[in-house]
C-alpha cells in the first residue's frame, strides 16, 4: 500500500453529522437571488410555480440520490455515484468506455457548481459598489468584484484547511446571520399588509404567452435555470464519505433541506412580486429584494439587506467551493483526474483541487457577466443530473450491484421515476436552456459551457495515459527486483464496489 494511503492523505474523513451537513448545504436556498428577477421575465407571476416545482422536481432526484449515497458510502455524492456505476470492469479495449462516461457526468458536476462562487462574488463586488460611494469613486465594480473573489477565497481557504467539521461550523454562524434576517425579510411584506396579490393573481402568465413551439422551449431552459438553483439541495449527498452514519445521516440532511428550500423558494418569489409588481421585478432584475426592504423597513431597511445578501453569498460560495473542490478529488480518485487533485492535507481536505477552484473562479470573473456565467453552468448541471438519474437506473437494474447492502431505499418503482427525470434533463432541458441562451444572452454562455465540458475529454485521455506510464515504470522496477510491484495506482472494488487501493 503507499505511503500516501497508510497516512490518510488520499482519504476523506467521517467527521459530521447529519445536523453539520445540513449547515453547509443552507447557502442552497440563496441560489434564488440571480434568478429572482430573471424567471419573471419569461413567465411573470408563474415563476412562483416553476420555483415550487423545481423544487418537488428535486425531491424525486434526489430521492434517487439519497439511495445511491447509502450503496456507494464511500463515493462523493453525484460525481462519485456515476462514476461507480458506470466504470466497466474487465472492459475490452485499451480505454474504458463507462469510465469516460461516468467521469464526464462528474465533471459537468462540477463545472455546474464550480462558477458559483464567481457569480456570488461579482454579485459581492455590485451590491458594495451601490451601498458605499467611497468605494465607488476609488474602484470599479469589477474591480471590486475581483478584491471581493480574492478575499473569500483566501478566507474560506484558511477556514477549510482544517476539514470539513469546521466548515460546517462556519456554516452554522452565517447561515444565524443570512437566513434568518431573509426569513424575515420574506415574511414581514405578508404580515405588514405590503404584499398585493392582485400583482400575483393579475399578472400570472405574460399577456402574450400560447403553448407553441417557440414557448415550450422557452419553458424546458426555465426549469433548466430553475432546476440549478431549486435542486442544487442534492450537495448535502456529496458529503458521503465524511458523514458519520451515511445510511442515516444522508436522507435527514438532504429532506430536510429540501423541505426549507420549498418554503423558501415559493414564499422569496411570491413576496418579491407581491410587493412591486411583475414590473418593478424587471426594473430591478439584480437585486429586487433592496426595494422590498425600502417598501417594509424603509431607507435604512436597504442597508441591512445589503448586508444580509453579503453574508448569504459568502455561505453559498462556501458550498460550492466545499462541493467542487470534493467533486475534483472524487474524479482524481476514480481515475479520471490526473493525480495531483487527490491529494489531501493530513485534515482530509482536498487543499489542490481547493485552490484550484479558486483560481478558475478567478478567472471566471474577468469574463464580467453574470448571466453568461450562470447559463454555461445550467447546461452543465443538466447533463450531470440526467447521466445521474441514469446511473441510478442501471444500478437497480444491472446484477454486479444487486446484492449490495441500501440501508436507504427510494420507494418501489423509482426508477421509472428516475428514468423519467433523466430524460427530462437530458435532452429536453438542455435543448431549452440553449434556446434561451440564444434569445437572451446570445451563443456565448453555450459556446463556454459546450467547450469547458469538451476540454474534459483530452484531460481524461491524458489521464489514462498518465496511469498507463505509472503501470508500466511499476511492472518494469518489479521485474527488474523480482518481486511484484506495488500497484497503488491501480484500484479494485472491494465487497461494497467501492475502490481501494490493492495492497
Amino acid at each position: 500500500m503507499s505511503q500516501d494511503s497508510l497516512n490518510g492523505a488520499d482519504h476523506l474523513k467521517r467527521s459530521i453529522d447529519w445536523k453539520q451537513g445540513l449547515a453547509i448545504s443552507l447557502g442552497v436556498p440563496l441560489l434564488i437571488l440571480p434568478s429572482l428577477g430573471y424567471l419573471p421575465m419569461y413567465v411573470s407571476a408563474a415563476a412562483i410555480l416553476i420555483w415550487g416545482l423545481s423544487v418537488v422536481q428535486g425531491f424525486f432526484q434526489n430521492t434517487a440520490y439519497a439511495e445511491l449515497a447509502t450503496t456507494f458510502p464511500k463515493a462523493s455524492g453525484l460525481p462519485g455515484f456515476a462514476q461507480h456505476v458506470f466504470r466497466t470492469e474487465n472492459h475490452k479495449g485499451r480505454f474504458n468506455k463507462g469510465q469516460l462516461i461516468g467521469g464526464f457526468s462528474a465533471w459537468s458536476y462540477w463545472f455546474a457548481w464550480n462558477p458559483v462562487l464567481a457569480i456570488f462574488a461579482m454579485l459581492v463586488g455590485g451590491y458594495l459598489h451601490g451601498l458605499f460611494p467611497a468605494l465607488a469613486e476609488a474602484f470599479t465594480e469589477y474591480q471590486l468584484s475581483l478584491i471581493a473573489g480574492l478575499a473569500i477565497f483566501v478566507v474560506l481557504s484558511i477556514v477549510n484547511w482544517f476539514g470539513l467539521k469546521d466548515g460546517a461550523i462556519l456554516g452554522y454562524i452565517l447561515a444565524a446571520v443570512s437566513l434568518i434576517p431573509l426569513v424575515v425579510l420574506t415574511v414581514a411584506p405578508f404580515a405588514t399588509g405590503h404584499v398585493d396579490f392582485a400583482h400575483i393573481s393579475g399578472s400570472w402568465v405574460p399577456a402574450d404567452w400560447s403553448w407553441d413551439m417557440h414557448h415550450v422551449l422557452i419553458l424546458f431552459g426555465i426549469f433548466a435555470i430553475a432546476q440549478w438553483s431549486a435542486c442544487g439541495w442534492e450537495t448535502a449527498a456529496i458529503y458521503g464519505p465524511e458523514y458519520k452514519k451515511p445510511g442515516k445521516d444522508v436522507p435527514k440532511a438532504l429532506f430536510s433541506c429540501g423541505i426549507i428550500c420549498f418554503f423558501s423558494y415559493v414564499l422569496v418569489q411570491a413576496a418579491v412580486i407581491g410587493v412591486l409588481g411583475v414590473d418593478g421585478v424587471m426594473a430591478e432584475p439584480i437585486s429586487p429584494l433592496i426595494p422590498v426592504a425600502q417598501a417594509v423597513f424603509g431607507g435604512v431597511g436597504s442597508v441591512v439587506t445589503i448586508i444580509m445578501l453579503i453574508a448569504a453569498m459568502v455561505l453559498i460560495i462556501q458550498t460550492a467551493y466545499l462541493g467542487s473542490s470534493r467533486a475534483m478529488h472524487s474524479m482524481s480518485v476514480e481515475g479520471n483526474l490526473p493525480k495531483v487533485f487527490g491529494r489531501t492535507n493530513r485534515h482530509g481536505t482536498p487543499w489542490v483541487a481547493m485552490f484550484f477552484t479558486a483560481a478558475f473562479n478567478v478567472a471566471l470573473i474577468s469574463l464580467g457577466s453574470i448571466p453568461a456565467i450562470l447559463a454555461a453552468a445550467a447546461i452543465g448541471y443538466t447533463c450531470a443530473n440526467g447521466i445521474s438519474l441514469f446511473a441510478y437506473v442501471k444500478a437497480k437494474k444491472h446484477p454486479s450491484f444487486s446484492s449490495l447492502d441500501r440501508p436507504f431505499r427510494a420507494p418501489r418503482g423509482w426508477t421509472k421515476v428516475a428514468l423519467f427525470f433523466g430524460l427530462f434533463n437530458l435532452p429536453l432541458c438542455v435543448v431549452g436552456v440553449v434556446y434561451l441562451n440564444s434569445l437572451e444572452i446570445g451563443w456565448a454562455p453555450t459556446w463556454l459551457g459546450f467547450i469547458a465540458l469538451a476540454l474534459y475529454v483530452p484531460i481524461w485521455f491524458f489521464t489514462q495515459y498518465e496511469q498507463a506510464r505509472h503501470k508500466r515504470a511499476a511492472a518494469a522496477k518489479g521485474s527488474e527486483s523480482g518481486a511484484v510491484p506495488d500497484a497503488d495506482n491501480e484500484p479494485q472494488r472491494d465487497g461494497d464496489s467501492t475502490l481501494v487501493s490493492r495492497s
